[in-house]
């Protein structure tokens, strides 16, 4: 389970404890609902801003639904990011192009699905069986953060496997970007 947001956050943030979400959330049947649900029934019925109708959903299911940490309906899936002192087109350029890829990336050779540039990159990984997506968020001119997802993972084991694989990576990009010329 993933540590649990102190429940002064929680009203801080939220004007309840976790206790009294979980109870609003039983009576409104959320042990039925499927995650979307409960999001949206947070946010519309009970206004809770976007961001924590997540937060609250998220630590509802798994505090009482049983939800695994990095499990989704479709597998499990893993975030790593990681703020870069280049530019974003720089970082998208030595993610996009497999001929600068293969220098700081284990793996290289995944397809590319879809491609918005200095945005987003999402394709299918090397297994065949799993995707995985970049996004690019400029911080300033020279500064990007990047974040990397992986989803469609078949296992807690390989979820946090995979975790730790791209911290290495992304650790091994910052070191990297300083030679290339882009």
């Amino acid at each position: 389970m993933t540590k649990r947001i102190s429940d002064e956050s929680a009203i801080k943030s939220t004007g309840k404890s976790w206790n009294e979400w979980f109870s609003i959330l039983n009576k409104a049947g959320a042990k039925k609902m499927d995650h979307k649900d409960i999001a949206e029934y947070l946010s519309k019925k009970q206004n809770v801003h976007a961001w924590w109708s997540q937060m609250v959903t998220v630590q509802y299911e798994q505090e009482i639904k049983g939800r695994k940490r990095h499990e989704t309906t479709s597998g499990y899936q893993i975030s790593k990011s990681k703020t870069l002192s280049f530019s974003t087109s720089k970082v998208f350029s030595v993610v996009q192009y497999p001929a600068l890829r293969k220098s700081w990336l284990k793996n290289p050779n995944f397809s590319i699905t879809k491609s918005t540039k200095n945005k987003s990159i999402r394709g299918k990984w090397v297994d065949g069986k799993t995707n995985i997506e970049f996004q690019f968020y400029p911080k300033d001119k020279t500064k990007t953060q990047l974040v990397v997802q992986h989803s469609k993972i078949s296992s807690l084991k390989e979820a946090e496997k995979l975790k730790k694989y791209w911290e290495k990576n992304l650790n091994s990009l910052e070191n990297k970007l300083s030679k290339f010329e882009v």
